[in-house]
């Protein structure tokens, strides 16, 4: 029997190899009961080593498709009948019907622009590299192999009390380690604390313009989300539906817009949520970042009634794909919500929260916070300085904090904000941010952007504006 392979211009040979023969199998080209070339022979006919063949036909046997027989060789098992086609003939099992309004995530991997102006996103450039790598490597010695059964749901003790102890420092946000519960963010945090008190159908509310995921996920599991309006005080809580039962909401550095919420608006929806039984998730994303006075208190260390869920993140600090967060959450709840992170994906990984806690320890937290204090002032005062010429249509929001500000203008900035994307451009319109009443104006991110990118990227949105784009 005749094999073709063609292995020009692969790189993997083992894998097409593998892929070229399950495809002859399965289209009936290699009929069951056939053999297979030995190993040596194909491998010579090919000008690959042996063992890339035999590393192909091992996958293939283990896959079902071949069976050695001792002193015989190599034979095909089965026919291309028996063995289903890997698209369905049919519209095969179909989500619930909601999830169709949930967006695509974004694509992780997309080639970066010339010119990034995402919003959330630190500068990865600038992560302590070599530290996190000593950390890690300590962590995985032989004498810490406990780090790699399974942990605590809560969180690791260790860094639980690092937590505690730093909002305390940081955000005047009194807790002990045992209020506290180590998430992957403020996504999972919200997901966790509807699993714990939402049933299907009750009501949650969320600022508009505001941040997407929380309302997502709120909606995916089954709760009524209602937009509610945002003034220069914050979210409007006249405007909050009766029998809300949860609100999320970014009281430090609001998201988008980026103001605070006033002292008197917070005691006032601290009185509205006592009044109606109802829990406030208070997203402190990222006022580590805030370059003038001191941050308004927030509305944790002013809740007395244990209303407040306390949610923060490393994310925007350290990296993204360090996937930690925490909650601070009343006593009350923290069992309940141990529980639930139990249920959906046990615990957070185990090695990486040891290192985060002997990071906080020996200093190199706060540390790494000063020193990107520092950068990301520079870059906010840049591109304030720089948003002057876009006077005749951009007005900016006072922003004193965080990782973005954001510009509002008359008219819709999506065409802009397509036409930069096209120009190398990466920024977000304000409308997307919306749900109700959509405001026009783009917001900028400084964090994933270099301070020498931050005036030519803006000129070329200038070019782009003069053109017509808005």
């Amino acid at each position: 029997m005749e094999i073709h392979i063609d292995l020009t211009g692969t790189r993997g040979h083992r894998d097409a190899i593998y892929r070229q023969l399950r495809a002859a199998i399965l289209a009936g080209r290699i009929r069951p009961g056939e053999a297979l070339p030995p190993t040596r022979e194909l491998a010579q006919r090919l000008a690959v080593s042996r063992t890339t063949v035999s590393a192909a036909y091992d996958r293939l046997t283990a896959e079902g498709f071949l069976a050695g027989r001792v002193g015989a060789g190599t034979f095909v098992t089965a026919s291309p009948a028996e063995r289903p086609s890997p698209v369905p003939d049919g519209p095969g099992v179909q989500p619930l019907p909601e999830w169709d309004a949930v967006p695509p995530p974004p694509a992780p991997f997309a080639p970066a622009p010339e010119f990034d102006f995402r919003p959330g996103v630190p500068d990865l450039s600038l992560f302590p590299f070599d530290t996190w790598r000593r950390l890690i490597t300590q962590r995985l010695r032989a004498g810490q192999a406990d780090l790699m059964t399974y942990g605590d749901p809560q969180g690791h003790p260790a860094l639980r009390e690092e937590i505690a102890r730093h909002v305390g420092v940081s955000r005047d946000v009194r807790a002990s380690a045992a209020q506290v519960v180590v998430t992957a963010g403020a996504q999972q945090t919200t997901d966790l604390v509807a699993r714990v008190l939402l049933r299907e159908g009750d009501l949650a509310a969320v600022e508009d313009p505001g941040y997407p995921p929380p309302r997502l996920v709120l909606a995916a599991r089954g709760v009524r989300v209602a937009p509610v309006p945002v003034d220069a005080s914050g979210i409007v809580v006249e405007a909050i539906p009766a029998g809300t039962r949860l609100v999320y909401v970014t009281p430090s550095h609001q998201y988008p817009l980026g103001l605070s919420m006033s002292l008197d608006r917070r005691l006032e929806l601290l009185d509205w949520a006592e009044r109606n039984d109802a829990v406030l998730v208070e997203d402190d994303y990222d006022t580590e970042f805030r370059y003038t006075g001191r941050p308004l208190e927030p509305l944790h260390s002013l809740d007395s009634r244990g209303r407040v869920v306390y949610v923060g993140s490393f994310s925007k600090v350290l990296s993204p794909a360090l996937r930690l967060g925490f909650l601070i959450a009343p006593p009350s709840l923290v069992p309940a919500l141990v529980k639930a992170r139990y249920l959906t994906d046990w615990h957070a990984p185990n090695v990486e929260q040891a290192a985060l806690a002997a990071f906080m320890a020996e200093g190199g937290f706060a540390r790494h916070v000063r020193r990107m204090r520092k950068v990301y002032r520079a870059r906010h005062e840049l591109l304030v300085r720089g948003l002057a010429s876009f006077a005749d249509v951009l007005t900016p929001l006072p922003s004193s904090a965080g990782l973005h500000l954001s510009a509002v203008a008359a008219n819709d900035c999506g065409p802009l904000v397509r036409a930069a994307r096209r120009r190398g451009v990466r920024l977000y319109s304000l409308g997307d941010f919306g749900v109700g009443e959509r405001r026009h104006g783009l917001v900028f991110g400084y964090g994933a952007v270099a301070a020498e990118r931050i005036e030519p990227g803006l000129a070329r949105l200038r070019a782009l504006a003069d053109e017509g784009a808005v």
